[in-house]
């Protein structure tokens, strides 16, 4: 308690406080860049109009700011700003994370109301309210079950000049002067949770001299000039005067000086402690808010870093259910909750429903300074008919690192095409206990992309063949005046069309300047129907448009041609989807794609009929990759779906590059922060993983540091010279029984997938991916062949059946395996002959003895060499069921030749593919198509019998 003063007051020195306190923000700025060169807190103040009181109170921040290091950001907008306004501009703010905290200078203009400027100082995010005014933070303030992310700015530096006294604030008998949102009210709820017995009192209080003669500290923050006389305070007491309030004095140059609510003179020989004014509060006010804009960039830097997951509960029952049954009987958490764990800002996401999201591609510059995640492709061995796995490994791997290890990490998967949804495949969400969900959304139309695809690719066919009527029923000066037509007295040309004038040396922007010789070569593309490859496509399995008659009605005049269709996921628009960069490279590609040639030899492409931009407005949002989740509640990118037997069979570069940055590391992070990236190769590593390798890391320039190849006893044992393995028919007793010797036999189709993968410099790891009916000497043989054969590990998963949970060694092999950098490189040059990087990858990857062209394919090769597409890699499209071209030739094969039917060009997508044997870029139905299970639960509207 308070004694007897023997001297005048001691002088609480505000100043000399303040610049202590903003030392040691200073040093721990320094601190913290010094292991984390990005750290920057930054304070934003939002200023409505120039009142001169106002904008010195902006210039004390700024300057404070300045000395500490911490980034200073003054938006000033015209005093007639609305409400609404403002607060738009407050949300921005909110949702720029280079922004730690917010202040609304006030007052505003005189227009906005207290409950304007109420929603106005709410919409600050409570995270970067530093000014502590949010009524979430006051509300904490208020409770002493709870603390608030900050108190406000004012009210702490009161507390702190207190407790600079040394007086003992617990048991104190305290007066507060004033009941203010600002100071009054939040000091009185700090004093009380320090223990004082606080009595505030306000302007319609009586007896307030009486009240304050007991006070053993008195917090004057009523706003009266000189309020508190010095027969008013006990001897001994401790005031804090926070009053700012003008008073005339003509001895003053201004007329005026500055006084407090406190009168100094009388007071100060009474009081043990008393604050001046000026230099007492206002600027350890100043002060605090500095600490409280450290704080809440320290806060939010590491809620960047540590990105926690909360997994889903899976409820793991011994005998497992279908697919739908285990998806349908989770609930996924709202996609919006998940963006929030994995660092996906709000103004990033696009909702799709409730559990599925674009996530947009800004998000890459906003992340451009992180170091990416560890990047490892699943791929697998030369499969059976019934698939062995390899996305259920993907999604319990993800699963078992982000669920069960609580790393970062993410699974990149294919969109399912329909055509095997419907047909005898199945879908590629994974499978039992590791699933992504909801399955029914992800197996059918997800958020459109596919459907994208095929009208941007049937636009493009469309106006193909609609140049070939026009061009071939009009003259050329009809043709020229329709495809740059006078409007309003005007002709100019379309902005496409300029590319089109380059390409053929035409130096003129006038439509009107063309000599008849160069109409003619613009107007006419002089299409040889003979070299036409643009196919027109569809999502579902329809053997009977393979070939198709097209322009037979009376309107086309006999302009018939033969053509045929492609599945939608074949078409070069999901090569390209698939392989962007960006949306400029998406439209440079779409633009660059051929589709046919012209009668003098001369490549035609997109751009030269005017579509490439129309397709690019197609696939806009296609661009943007989905976001769900596996049945843990872990992350997973679903973006493209290129078939792997047909296109490069991987999914999209922009998933992948998104996903190694979220799980990627700031400077200065230590490795155990590191997250990991499973991005899926269609079927066997001879095909997904090769052109993973080849075409997809030439493109995206990144390079995976491990692959995981999955094995399967079944599959091994075919190889092995096991029966015939077919969609519906049961397995024979060699599948569901220890057979070693068959096994033993199958391993070599391993090893050579193994060795394949050594050649690109990759670290392999073994899945075993477990069946129920394997024994234990089986597993351990796949296990010692795979280690033989030099895999860096060969572990056994049960993800299936368990989960994450099933998966946890293969994820700790995976973690282990991935330390250090990445010894990646190519199989072949680019600049080698088409035909002898055909070779290699025949040779070197399948183990044939050479390649044989078709009249047609040797042909073809020569046309593209001569059009300039020589230096393109290889997508070579052939049979998954052998490492040959013929899919009866199982195990490794040798002593075959490719026959290579054709070569057709992807120009837009960047790759040649040779087309062997008598692969169809078309698949059919069987006979008993999946579509027979599936239909809708009349009660609920939920999908049943989808695998």
């Amino acid at each position: 308690m308070a004694s007897e003063p023997t001297i005048p007051a001691k002088i609480i020195d505000g100043t000399a406080l303040a610049k202590s306190i903003r030392e040691s923000v200073a040093e721990k700025i320094t601190a913290k860049q010094t292991v984390f060169p990005r750290f920057q807190p930054q304070l934003a103040i939002v200023q409505a109009g120039e009142r001169p009181d106002s904008s010195t109170y902006v210039r004390m921040k700024a300057k404070a700011a300045e000395q500490v290091g911490i980034k200073f950001r003054h938006i000033n907008v015209p005093v007639e700003s609305s409400a609404d306004h403002i607060i738009k501009l407050v949300q921005n703010l909110n949702t720029d994370e280079n922004v730690s905290g917010i202040l609304v200078q006030l007052p505003l203009g005189s227009h906005i109301t207290s409950a304007d400027e109420r929603l106005i100082t709410e919409a600050v995010s409570p995270e970067k309210d530093v000014d502590g005014f949010h009524a979430y933070n006051i509300g904490h303030l208020s409770s002493r079950a709870s603390d608030p992310l900050f108190a406000p700015c004012t009210p702490s530096a009161i507390l702190r000049l207190l407790k600079s006294t040394g007086v003992c604030i617990s048991g104190s008998q305290t007066v507060v002067l004033g009941r203010s949102d600002i100071v009054g009210s939040p000091v009185a709820s700090m004093l009380r949770n320090e223990d004082a017995t606080v009595t505030q009192c306000h302007s319609r209080s009586k007896n307030i001299p009486d009240i304050v003669k007991n006070a053993d500290i008195v917090v004057s923050a009523i706003g009266q000039p000189e309020f508190v006389k010095g027969a008013w305070v006990k001897p001994g007491a401790v005031v804090i005067d926070v009053g700012i309030n003008y008073v005339p004095d003509s001895t003053k140059k201004s007329g005026q000086r500055l006084v407090g609510d406190v009168e100094f003179s009388t007071v100060v020989n009474i009081a043990s402690h008393i604050t001046p004014v000026p230099g007492g509060v206002g600027p350890m006010t100043v002060a605090m808010l500095m600490e409280n804009t450290l704080l809440a960039a320290m806060r939010q830097w590491e809620f960047a870093r540590n990105r926690k997951i909360k997994p889903l509960g899976l409820t793991v029952l011994e005998k497992v259910p279908s697919d739908i049954e285990i998806a349908m009987a989770q609930t996924p958490k709202p996609v919006t909750e998940l963006a929030t764990e994995v660092g996906v800002l709000a103004n990033e996401l696009e909702s799709y429903g409730k559990y599925k999201a674009k996530v947009d591609l800004s998000i890459l510059d906003r992340l451009a300074h992180r170091r990416d995640g560890k990047y490892v492709i699943v791929s697998g061995i030369t499969p059976t008919p019934l698939g062995e796995g390899k996305s259920t490994t993907t999604i319990g791997l993800a699963q078992a690192l982000g669920a069960e290890l609580g790393r970062p990490a993410f699974a990149c998967v294919r969109q399912p095409s329909q055509g095997p949804t419907f047909g005898i495949k199945g879908g590629a969400a994974g499978g039992g206990y590791s699933q992504v969900i909801p399955m029914d959304e992800f197996n059918l139309h997800l958020t459109g992309d596919i459907h994208a695809v095929t009208a941007a690719n049937n636009l493009l066919a469309a106006a193909l063949d609609a140049r070939i009527f026009h061009e071939g029923t009009q003259s050329d000066k009809a043709l020229y005046s329709r495809l740059v037509p006078t409007k309003k007295g005007k002709r100019e040309f379309a902005p496409l069309m300029f590319k089109r004038l380059k390409k053929l040396g035409i130096d003129k922007t006038d439509p009107n300047s063309l000599t008849p010789e160069e109409v003619t070569r613009f107007a006419r593309l002089d299409v040889d129907l003979n070299t036409i490859t643009w196919n027109r496509v569809m999502d579902t399995n329809d053997r009977f448009l393979r070939k198709i008659t097209i322009g037979q009605n009376s309107t086309e005049q006999g302009y018939e041609r033969v053509t045929g269709f492609d599945i939608a996921v074949a078409s070069e628009c999901m090569a390209i989807l698939a392989l962007a960069t960006g949306l400029q490279d998406m439209t440079d590609r779409l633009g660059a794609m051929v589709v046919a040639t012209s009668k003098q030899g001369d490549p035609i492409t997109a751009d030269d009929i005017g579509v490439s931009a129309a397709l690019a407005v197609l696939l806009k949002d296609a661009i943007k990759p989905n976001l769900m989740q596996t049945l843990q509640g872990t992350p997973v990118f679903v973006h493209a779906g290129p078939f792997a037997n047909i296109a490069h069979g991987n999914s999209s570069i922009l998933a992948d590059r998104i996903a190694l940055k979220l799980a990627g590391t700031e400077e200065g992070d230590s490795a155990d922060k590191v997250g990991y990236v499973l991005t899926e190769g269609g079927f066997g590593a001879d095909m997904g993983m090769e052109k993973f390798c080849n075409i997809k890391c030439r493109t995206s320039g990144l390079k995976p540091d491990a692959t995981v190849i999955v094995a399967t006893t079944r599959a091994l044992k075919m190889h092995g010279g096991g029966p015939e393995v077919t969609p519906g028919k049961p397995l024979h007793e060699t599948y569901t029984k220890e057979d070693l010797v068959t096994l033993k036999e199958g391993c070599k189709n391993l090893r050579k997938h193994i060795e394949n993968s050594r050649k690109f410099g990759i670290k392999v790891i073994v899945a075993i991916n477990q069946f129920a009916s394997d024994s234990d000497s089986e597993l351990a043989l796949v296990r010692e062949e795979s280690l033989a054969a030099g895999a860096d590990a060969a572990v056994v998963s049960n993800h299936w059946a368990k989960g994450g949970a099933g998966a946890r060694d293969l994820a700790e092999a995976v973690v282990n395996i991935c330390e250090g950098d990445s010894d990646f490189k190519f199989l072949y040059d680019l600049e080698l002959p088409i035909e002898e990087k055909i070779s290699i990858i025949g040779k070197e990857i399948y183990g044939a003895d050479g390649i044989e062209l078709s009249d047609l394919a040797r042909q073809q090769v020569e046309n593209y060499s001569r059009q300039g597409y020589g230096s393109l890699p290889i997508c070579m499209a052939k049979t998954q069921y052998s490492f040959s071209h013929d899919p009866k030739l199982k195990n490794v094969p040798s002593a075959f030749t490719l026959p290579i039917r054709s070569v057709r060009l992807s120009a837009g997508a960047g790759f040649l593919y040779p087309i062997l044997g008598d692969m169809q870029t078309m698949p059919g139905l069987g006979t008993r198509p999946g579509f027979w299970e599936v239909g809708l639960d009349q009660e609920t509207g939920q999908v049943v019998g989808l695998f």
